[in-house]
């Protein structure tokens, strides 16, 4: 993979402004956004397009300016990459940034200035839902990988679905983002080209030596306490979830001086929808490596692809009928002291014009069941859902 678009020379300014700004504050179609809990960053333009394996290098080059050094200041490489590993991709150094953590808030240029942002334009009406697979087509997938499990040839596999919106108009994606942000508390609200959405799953965060990671899996709606009790006691889902953490302890340990985990899972309720969860942090050994090299390393857990890896991927190109493109790949920013944060990209939708397709999977092992998995893929395609179409 070549990396392409890379001026000679480049200069991040970084300056402290007023932390009173819009939400969505230098953002237009096209850009770049990034909103969870105290940290925004907003950012448009294209100083340069890198190849993911050249962003450390790359960043390393950009003379740096920068009066705030805070996480998210001076150059910054962002972007989202697709599932599969091996499918080409980059990431993009934006000419200007409008950032906010804690109650201090900052802009970096690098380069010219970011393009004009889009004219506003009348919201869509009318809108037509519709998937390319039935419900019977998608179980009987779900049929096969099981047997594919019960053969002893896969752990567990994750099959995803796709669900596409027509409207009579554009999709406006500012708006889009400013009601995830209002709808799903908690996730982290994206937005990478077309690529929307509001995902509940971090990746790989790193702060100076810390690195964090917080893996979901195992799904049940979160409609009551007694669903909510139902998914904390079982078996099927407390296996499911353990093989996602068991591989990222396993990827990160190597990377780290200390690692932590707890033993018993948390359930963590993201609007309609709850998942067991478990905050995993360590201390990462000299020379550090970036967020966005941490994310690599990572992806794809067994929360989005399966387990065993490889036979899980075999399996997802066999029975899912379509290519994933971006989503359940890594997310998110990195700047150039290697500090930045990735989530997976789920609860999104790819939009172009008025034309929106979401994809929800659900994690397949013994013991799961069609009917069930298919409900939870609706329950996960239901947010983004809200936040495309109006009544």
């Amino acid at each position: 993979m070549t990396t392409f678009d890379v001026p000679t020379r480049l200069r991040a300014v970084t300056r402290e402004v007023d932390p009173g700004r819009p939400v969505l504050d230098g953002y237009h179609p096209g850009g770049f956004a990034w909103i969870h809990h105290g940290t925004r960053l907003v950012a448009g333009g294209v100083a340069a397009r890198v190849a993911p394996d050249d962003v450390e290098r790359v960043l390393a080059a950009v003379e740096a300016d920068d009066e705030v050094r805070l996480p998210g200041t001076g150059a910054l490489a962002v972007g989202a990459l697709a599932f599969d590993p091996a499918a080409p991709g980059h990431l993009v150094v934006p000419t200007r940034v409008v950032g906010r953590r804690g109650g201090r808030a900052w802009v970096t240029e690098i380069g010219p200035g970011a393009d004009d942002a889009a004219e506003v334009l009348p919201a869509p009406t009318r809108f037509t839902v519709g998937a390319p697979r039935t419900h019977d087509e998608w179980c009987s997938a779900v049929e096969r990988a099981l047997a594919a499990i019960g053969r002893g040839e896969l752990e567990k596999v994750v099959l995803a679905r796709e669900v596409v919106v027509e409207a009579d108009r554009p999709f406006d994606l500012a708006d889009v983002l400013l009601r995830l942000v209002a709808q799903q508390p908690g996730c982290y609200v994206y937005a990478a080209g077309g690529l929307v959405g509001a995902s509940p799953e971090l990746l790989a965060r790193r702060t100076g030596a810390v690195v964090e990671s917080h893996p979901l899996a195992g799904t049940s709606t979160a409609e009551s306490d007694d669903a909510l009790r139902a998914l904390a006691a079982s078996v099927k889902d407390a296996h499911e979830h353990r093989v996602v953490v068991d591989a990222i302890l396993g990827a990160l340990a190597p990377l780290c001086r200390e690692l932590d985990a707890p033993a018993v899972p948390e359930v963590a309720v993201f609007g309609p929808v709850a998942h067991l969860a478990t905050p995993v942090r360590g201390t990462l050994r000299d020379p550090a490596p970036s967020a966005l090299a941490v994310a690599r390393r990572l992806h794809p857990t067994p929360a989005v692809g399966g387990t065993p890896r490889a036979a899980a991927l075999r399996s997802i190109a066999e029975l899912e009928g379509f290519d994933r493109g971006r989503y359940a790949g890594p997310v998110g920013w990195v700047d150039a002291r290697g500090d930045g944060e990735w989530a997976i990209a789920l609860r999104g939708a790819e939009i172009a014009g008025g034309r929106a397709r979401l994809v929800a999977g659900a994690g397949i092992v013994a013991g799961s069941q069609p009917e069930a998995e298919w409900a939870e893929t609706q329950a996960k395609l239901e947010p983004m859902l809200r936040a495309l179409v109006r009544p």
